[in-house]
């Protein structure tokens, strides 16, 4: 170090040494750090390449870099930003701010499966002083913009998720979004120029309790952003006070080795990056500026520098596919991502305002840009005029602004009336329209009581979280009346919460083909709020490309972005008119990220369905429901063909019947529509009702005896049997395998027994009066009652394979609601609303249209009524044929023998006639089946 550079701080640094001796009784580690951090500031003050420190959405920081562009005007801008979002920058013009540059992939290669989808965002504001460096570089001829932090695949490779939360050095922990603007950046990883905050959690408690403050964004306006954003701040004493700072910060900070290492590799990554640029290129440093957070500004990494070592090597990146875009973003979602006081954005924009009017900074903005007014451009002044370009000037060693700053005492800013008093009405006026009792006396207790609370803190200009306190204090009473809060009335008065938008020109293109395609509906789609759209589609067909773009953005979208209110899509029906909630604009950032993922809807859905179907996850319900999908929204037999066989494949490799409900109506469903639209039906669904078949009647038996197996699962293994059964024997199946199946299983659980009866009696394996017989020897039983609702659950899951139950199960669930005791019939009555509720769509009608056949129709009429089941003659009853009947019977046999002799055919009686004295052969029917005889005979009594 030359005499002449150990004189820039040698005052500084005398005054610390004495200080550090005074306070510690000696030189010790405290002088150490205090001499360190003028090392630190003087190292960077030094380097030929002019580093300029910032902070994050600092609007001194942006003030300062909107002056310090205009008096050096650089050739070379380098930015801390990942490298690989450059050539997203040239969009912003087209997008109102705050938006983010994303990158995002969603299929990785070189990083853990379970990482996907990958997301990196860098958020940008008009307060920031990033966002002042890119308009200037992009709209000034001659001068380069060069980002040249880590790459977004370096982010993630450098991360150690699984052994701890993933923290880029520049983000905060992600903190959950409390309202939907907050969530604008989904989980992404955000990333930012300039984070500056202590990573000494006890140096920032002391710092807030000693500030009388309540959060770091509080201290940071008070301490730091109102002095340095002051008229008399120069570039000088701006640039060492924030050196000063990012080296307090850094020396102070706890030694996390991953933490340590990151920040290290991310500085020399930035400044091997400059060092090549300059050799490439062959830029004099002293036309440069490098641009970086204040706490990498004072990096102690032996490549710091242009005249650094080289001894770093960048590695190369990974496989997986990055792509990249712009995202709205908002106040509320940079706060909540980075882990700002709530509120302190949108203060930040409005101190950025007041900033330029008081300080007459001209600030840059991008030509063309939305949001802002629009001027006409300026011919850019030729910045190398300025700089000798044979003999570039050498930089001249900067003054020591370091030590009177710290030696004045605080600047007592007068208090501007007419502001704080134009607040408290303001406040006022929006607390009324928002239900508080607020009134004139109100607005004077808010103006008082923010000098008071100002003056408390040793403060002679009350801020804005000052008034915000104030507020909350003489407005907020014990409940709030509305939907918002005081403090948030303040924050929205103060500003709001400005959400961005992405212009149409910088959407990726699969989005812009979405706006295009529905552009007949005649809607401003990139409003944020919730539009209604009317589809008379049979009216004007052509309306039905847009209900197809619909559906699609219904089943790629979240919820809420496209909601139909009227109409649907189902297998083999089309809606003629459909009405539609559409809230595009406020979920552009889901529409972008479809377009990293195709260049059109049917591409992106085709995908998605494919990833589906042939995932580690998929079971043929989830596969079924990819053929479902592909017929519905792209109408691709091609597609749908594809993954039925995928279905196939997957119904053979499962041993559970966990799905098997799902399997059932999604088959029934596919075979309806099939057999309606298709001459034929698909190979594919034949060889699915084939396998299905010889499928689950191998699992029946093991499932019947499952605990884990429910009645429900069974049932419906045994409706695809008993469904499918005719389609399965055509194909070749035997009907053996089923009766072997269903004789092999001897169930334990009752309703799973009833459910065995059922599909016995549909078998013919167990009559009906068998069946009545059974269920009236469970009532009988004392010891059996208890369990008897469980029998009858069974049967009415059994209307799913054997719906011909459905009288007898409204005899069995009358006769339980006619004899069970209270205690036992009460308990299982949720049951069997829970039951019919999950199946309601397919059992409740059977139950409701057969009770209301057997029932009776009007009230009268019921104390009379007998149940057809106590009603029914019983066959053993049935009275002989003799006398006058009998004969009559003869008589009408011989009258009519054609008839005579097809009935003794289909019975499979052969014989002949013989005389008339004796009655034709068929009069022997008569006594074997004596019910058609008494059938006659009431016949002919009739007529």
């Amino acid at each position: 170090m030359s005499a002449a550079h150990e004189g820039t701080f040698a005052t500084l640094r005398a005054q610390l040494q004495e200080a550090a001796a005074t306070f510690a009784d000696g030189p010790d580690a405290l002088e150490g750090i205090l001499l360190g951090i003028v090392d630190d500031v003087d190292r960077a003050v030094r380097e030929p390449l002019e580093v300029f420190p910032v902070c994050h959405h600092s609007p001194a920081s942006a003030t300062a870099m909107a002056r310090r562009l205009r008096e050096k005007q650089p050739k070379v801008v380098y930015l801390e930003l990942c490298e690989d979002m450059a050539p997203l920058l040239t969009e912003l013009r087209n997008c109102r701010l705050p938006v983010a540059v994303q990158a995002f992939a969603t299929e990785v290669d070189g990083f853990p499966a379970e990482w996907s989808p990958l997301s990196v965002v860098a958020p940008i504001t008009e307060a920031s002083a990033e966002y002042q460096a890119i308009a200037y570089a992009l709209d000034t001829p001659g001068v380069e913009l060069v980002l040249v932090d880590r790459s977004s695949d370096h982010v993630f490779q450098w991360d150690t998720r699984g052994t701890q939360t993933a923290e880029p050095a520049d983000a905060d922990a992600d903190a959950p979004p409390a309202e939907e603007e907050a969530a604008l950046h989904g989980d992404a990883v955000g990333v930012e120029l300039g984070d500056l905050r202590p990573r000494f959690a006890e140096l920032e408690e002391h710092l807030l309790r000693h500030g009388k403050v309540r959060h770091w964004s509080e201290w940071w306006h008070q301490y730091v952003e109102l002095p340095l954003g002051d008229r008399g701040s120069d570039h000088d004493t701006y640039r060492q006070v924030m050196l000063l700072i990012g080296s307090l910060f850094r020396r102070l900070a706890p030694g996390d080795p991953h933490r340590v290492r990151v920040d290290e590799d991310r500085e020399r990554h930035m400044w091997t990056r400059m060092r090549e640029h300059l050799a490439a290129t062959g830029t004099d440093p002293a036309d440069c500026l490098y641009v970086c957070g204040a706490f990498h500004a004072v990096s102690r990494v032996e490549e710091f520098g242009v005249h650094g070592t080289d001894t770093f090597e960048i590695g190369p990146r990974t496989a997986t596919t990055w792509q990249y875009g712009l995202i709205p973003s908002s106040h509320a979602a940079i706060e909540a991502q980075f882990g700002l006081a709530a509120g302190s954005v949108s203060i930040a924009a409005t101190v950025w305002a007041k900033n330029l009017k008081r300080t007459g900074v001209k600030p840059y903005r991008l030509a063309g840009q939305n949001g802002t007014k629009k001027t006409k451009p300026k011919k850019a002044a030729a910045p190398a005029a300025s700089v000798p370009e044979a003999t570039p000037a050498a930089p001249v060693p900067a003054s020591d602004k370091l030590t009177g700053f710290l030696r004045q005492p605080p600047v007592l800013d007068r208090l501007d009336e007419a502001e704080l008093l134009g607040w408290s009405v303001e406040i006022v006026r929006a607390a009324r329209r928002n239900g508080y009792l607020a009134s004139t006396a109100d607005a004077i207790a808010v103006f008082e009581t923010s000098i008071l609370l100002a003056g408390m803190r040793d403060r002679a200009r009350p801020t804005p979280y000052d008034f915000q306190d104030a507020a909350v204090t003489c407005i907020e009473k014990d409940t709030v009346p509305g939907r918002r809060d005081v403090r948030r009335l303040v924050e929205i008065m103060m500003g709001g919460d400005r959400v961005g938008q992405v212009g149409y020109d910088a959407l990726p293109p699969l989005a812009r083909d979405v706006h295009d395609r529905l552009a007949p509906l005649n809607l401003k789609l990139q409003q944020r709020g919730v539009q209604r759209a009317l589809l008379n589609i049979a009216a004007q067909p052509e309306l039905e490309r847009c209900s197809d773009v619909l559906w699609m953005l219904r089943r790629l979208m979240p919820q809420g972005a496209a909601r139909p209110i009227m109409g649907e899509r189902r297998l083999g029906e089309r809606s003629i008119q459909e009405s539609w909630d559409l809230a595009l604009g406020t979920h552009q950032r889901a529409l972008i990220e479809l377009g990293y993922e195709g260049v059109s809807l049917e591409q992106v859905l085709e995908q998605r369905l494919r990833r589906t179907a042939y995932g580690p996850h998929a079971t043929a319900a989830t596969v079924l429901e990819t053929v479902e999908d592909a017929t519905l929204y792209l109408r691709s037999r091609r597609l749908a063909d594809e993954l039925g066989t995928r279905a196939l494949e997957v119904l053979a490799t499962e041993r559970s019947v966990d799905d098997a409900p799902e399997v059932l109506r999604r088959v029934r469903g596919l075979l309806a529509y099939y057999r309606t639209s298709e001459p034929v039906l698909p190979p594919w669904i034949e060889s699915f009702v084939k396998a299905g078949y010889a499928h689950y009647c191998t699992l029946l038996p093991t499932a019947f005896t499952d605990e884990d197996a429910t009645v429900r699962q069974v049932a419906a293994m045994l409706g695809f049997l008993f469904s499918m059964e005719s389609l399965a024997l055509s194909l070749g199946c035997d009907r053996a395998q089923l009766e072997l199946a269903v004789a092999q299983s001897h169930p334990e659980d009752p309703s799973k027994t009833a459910l065995l009866w059922a599909a016995r009696n549909h078998l013919g394996l167990l009559s009906r009066a068998e069946l009545r017989s059974r269920c009236d020897e469970l009532l009988a039983n004392p010891l059996v009652v208890p369990a008897y609702p469980r029998y009858l659950s069974g049967f009415v899951h059994a209307l799913e394979p054997v719906p011909g139950l459905t009288d007898f199960v409204v005899e069995a669930v009358s006769n339980a609601f006619g004899r069970l005791p209270d205690p036992v019939l009460l308990p299982w009555l949720p049951t069997l609303i829970s039951t019919l509720r999950a199946s309601g769509t397919e059992l409740a009608p059977l139950l409701i249209r057969e009770a209301g056949r057997i029932f009776p129709g009007r009230l009268a009429a019921l104390d009379e009524w007998v149940p057809p089941w106590r009603a029914r003659p019983e066959p053993e009853a049935v009275r002989p044929i003799r006398g006058t009947a009998a004969a009559r019977g003869v008589a009408l046999l011989a009258a009519h023998p054609a008839t005579c002799d097809a009935v003794a055919s289909l019975l499979g009686c052969d014989g002949s006639w013989e005389a008339v004295e004796t009655g034709p052969s068929g009069a022997a029917l008569v006594g074997r089946h004596p019910e058609t005889a008494v059938a006659l005979e009431a016949l002919l009594a009739g007529a």
